[in-house]
């Protein structure tokens, strides 16, 4: 399989480097299965030439349009990693070349696969209008209200969609470069993950932080506030909607264009971030954690757990250092 990796100033060296690694480890470990798949072609290719990664190391790469046309053109993150100069530099003149190449290899019918911040640079050029995509979870709503034209589910680590794979923050390069050898053979995928010890990550939700998504708009950030003055006691929405100096709708609202999910959902995931934080460093029995972040018991937390953050008390406890009642 010939695989395209397109290469930009400012590329994010480890994204770079995880993508390459796994997949010629698994070019490696393909002799031990019985019936392996065929190998992995990779090529570095960039719009304009050798490019300097954000280390500052420079990177040969062939022009693209001088490359074979690959079976699949990879994208590293690159660029920089808060919101308003992620925006900036996806749309600055520089990156015209790069997102002509993703255009063209679209409309060619080549699959893409990005990663972290390069998600934006696939929104910016256009290949992702219609589509569902992931992020890295600190700019999903900075992605959310530049690109509404994407369907965004930054809770997930890995995203598919026709012709497009997406990958969430920096170290889902793993994941991404893993999804690829699955498509080829999952007993290979398996085998690579052993041997990189590589744990399955399905979702990006127990890392992320609602606090800092939430500091985005007034009305939001004043919610996630009060929710958290709030986590023992049952939500009241018209409480807390006056609280913040809203109407209920233009709560909802609020939320929804920052996080696209509902004012429930992300008080949710602020209670479930609360329990995971008590489970983690405390010795507390699990049903008092529940009723501390405002659920009847401990069979409702868990459930929570399970569903919105792929965990369990007991994996949140193990390896946790108890801090005391």
């Amino acid at each position: 399989m010939r695989i395209s990796v397109l290469v930009m100033d400012g590329l994010f060296d480890s994204g770079l480097a995880t993508v390459f690694d796994v997949l010629q480890m698994a070019n490696e470990l393909r002799t031990e299965l019985p019936h392996p798949p065929p190998s992995w072609e990779l090529t570095r290719v960039s719009g304009q030439g050798a490019v300097r990664t954000a280390s500052g190391h420079m990177i040969e790469a062939r022009a693209a349009e001088d490359a074979p046309r690959p079976d699949l053109l990879v994208v590293p993150g690159a660029g920089p990693k808060q919101p308003e100069p992620l925006l900036d530099w996806v749309a600055a003149p520089e990156r015209g070349p790069e997102r002509e190449v993703l255009r063209r290899a679209r409309a060619e019918g080549v699959p893409l696969a990005a990663a972290c911040t390069s998600t934006f640079l696939l929104a910016e050029a256009g290949v992702l209008d219609g589509l569902t995509a992931t992020t890295s979870w600190w700019l999903a709503p900075a992605f959310r209200q530049t690109y509404p034209q994407v369907a965004l589910n930054e809770g997930h680590m890995l995203v598919h969609s026709p012709g497009v794979t997406t990958a969430g923050a920096a170290m889902a390069h793993l994941d991404l470069a893993l999804a690829l050898v699955q498509q080829a053979s999952p007993a290979l995928a398996d085998l690579t993950a052993r041997y990189l010890v590589v744990d399955h990550r399905p979702t990006q939700a127990g890392y992320a932080i609602p606090s800092h998504l939430a500091r985005t708009d007034p009305t939001v950030s004043a919610f996630e506030r009060w929710v958290r003055a709030h986590l023992d006691e049952p939500l009241r929405m018209a409480e807390a909607a006056r609280a913040v100096g809203a109407s209920e709708r233009t709560l909802q609202r609020a939320v929804d264009k920052v996080l696209g999910i509902s004012p429930l959902r992300f008080a949710q995931s602020i209670r479930l971030e609360q329990a995971a934080h008590l489970l983690r460093t405390t010795n507390l029995p699990t049903e008092t954690v529940a009723r501390r972040v405002g659920y009847e018991n401990a069979s409702t937390l868990t459930t929570l757990l399970r569903r919105r953050l792929g965990t369990t008390p007991g994996r949140l406890r193990s390896g946790a250092t108890p801090a005391g009642t």
